[in-house]
């Protein structure tokens, strides 16, 4: 007998992951280049997750000695370190229970630490205060994104409870819902205009939601994922208006905020602008907002560090929230320790600032390199078209597939542009995402790629992913009978 069919049919029912797939085939393709199968590429290229330190960047140092003090704290008392960096780690260890990064940390993370976020969001938005008490530190976004969700989504509510996401998305909040037995109300993003957010989407997305589900939440992504584009203002008010008016509880994935580099561009926080708009707005949205170690300039994404910050939460649901959150027995040290490295940074006259901002300008520099780099070289190949990348990790264009691509990917039992990155990463080692993965427009086919990548990696990138676009748009453009 299977327990398979004791398993929560929620869980069952979340949609399979065409990236996975994807992983699978390269892991097969590295084995055979360790057996010394012969090959055009003597190694994979993996830019299918937006991981910096995968595709190369190299961390912070400032943030990895601060963590070895951390961990092996005899190098506090040692001279082989700058002294900033070792006052740091001697106060974040006077932080932590017992004076060790093995101990367990408070439901809302470490105090010190909570506070330093709480400085840093306030700074950040021109001044508006920010209630320590309302932010819950957390082994990355994902799990807060996640509690989240949990406390909207009511399992045993007919009809089940809706959430308004945005398509394309980040796929692994979808799956989240999904498994919670939530049900995701699709809006598009409008491609033509830069990806933009569009009231008159939001509102048909949740038209059609009637009958069908209970939407209680709207979820945006600004800087978008994949889609790499920055929400203006204007925007933003707009869609504080909208989830006032529908009274849904608004939560704003903002882990992209310090990867903004398109021209004329800045972000701008959903809270700062919540509080700028005044009553009725400021005192009655909900509004939950997630940041990470993981992305910005630091991409330390295996530590684990996020923080989720609540705003007008009842009193009541907070008490709730607390005791869900409690079942994590803390979030991990490590990565609270880098929240507190990220938004509490080496200053001006620091032993250790001439080094740091010499690596976080090789970085904005990287970014702003790559973005136009990216969108030059895609939009002059046949068959694809880029928007202009302003912000994220991500470049997501458009790949306009042959009709007899798409009939053979059909035969074969793919997503078109499954089929086309499939392709892609058997001739050429290189590792990218489906369209499919992230949802998008019916008829309509994307590939998405991490650009927070060294420059020669990236050329590299480009050159291997140009010269299989030209042949493969040959082969299938072709009248004669592909077998």
């Amino acid at each position: 007998m299977s327990i398979l069919r004791d398993i929560s049919p929620n869980v069952r029912n979340i949609r399979h992951s065409e990236l996975l797939a994807l992983g699978r085939q390269a892991c097969g393709i590295k084995e055979k280049l360790k057996q010394g199968v012969r090959k055009p590429y003597k190694e994979v290229i993996d830019v299918s997750w937006g991981d910096p330190h995968r595709t190369g960047v190299k961390p912070l140092s400032f943030v990895r000695q601060v963590l070895a003090a951390c961990l092996y704290p005899q190098l506090v008392n040692s001279d082989t370190l700058p002294v900033d960096v070792r006052q740091r780690a001697q106060r974040l260890l006077g932080a932590c229970k017992g004076g060790s990064v093995g101990s367990y940390s408070p439901t809302r993370g470490i105090a010190d630490i909570q506070h330093n976020v709480s400085k840093f969001i306030s700074q950040r938005d021109g001044g508006v205060p920010s209630v320590p008490e309302n932010i819950f530190l957390t082994s990355g976004s994902q799990v807060a994104i996640m509690h989240i969700l949990n406390i909207l989504v009511n399992s045993e509510g007919q009809p089940r409870t809706g959430v308004l996401t945005p398509v394309p998305g980040y796929s692994s909040a979808n799956m989240a819902l999904e498994g919670l037995g939530g049900a995701i109300v699709p809006y598009y993003l409008n491609e033509e205009l830069c990806w933009e957010l569009q009231i008159d989407e939001l509102r048909r997305a949740l038209q059609s939601a009637k009958g069908v589900c209970n939407p209680v939440a709207l979820y945006v992504i600004n800087p978008g994922n994949p889609t790499g584009h920055i929400q203006s203002r204007k925007s933003m008010e707009e869609v504080i208006q909208f989830v006032s008016q529908e009274k849904l509880f608004l939560l704003a994935d903002e882990v992209y905020q310090d990867n903004v580099f398109g021209e004329g561009s800045e972000f701008v926080s959903y809270k700062r602008v919540l509080a700028e708009m005044g009553p009725p707005f400021s005192d009655t949205v909900e509004l939950a907002s997630f940041h990470s170690v993981s992305k910005g300039l630091m991409g330390e994404c295996g530590l684990r560090g996020g923080y989720v910050e609540l705003v007008n939460l009842d009193p009541n649901v907070m008490k709730y929230t607390f005791t869900l959150f409690s079942t994590d027995s803390g979030a991990a040290v490590t990565g609270q320790i880098a929240l507190d490295l990220m938004v509490n940074p080496v200053q001006p006259g620091d032993p250790s600032y001439p080094l740091y901002n010499k690596e976080t300008q090789h970085i904005r520099t990287m970014q702003v390199h790559n973005a136009k780099r990216v969108t030059e070289v895609l939009n002059s190949l046949p068959g694809f078209s880029c928007q202009p990348v302003k912000g994220g990790a991500f470049a997501f264009p458009r790949v306009h597939l042959p009709p007899r691509a798409i009939q053979k990917a059909k035969e074969e039992g793919m997503p078109p542009d499954h089929f086309y990155c499939s392709r892609l990463l058997e001739d050429t080692g290189l590792l990218v995402s489906p369209g499919c993965e992230h949802g998008q427009r019916e008829g309509t086919h994307h590939i998405g790629f991490c650009i927070m990548t060294p420059v020669d990696i990236l050329e590299e990138v480009l050159r291997r992913l140009a010269r299989f676009h030209t042949q493969f748009m040959k082969d299938f453009s072709s009248t004669e009978r592909l077998e």
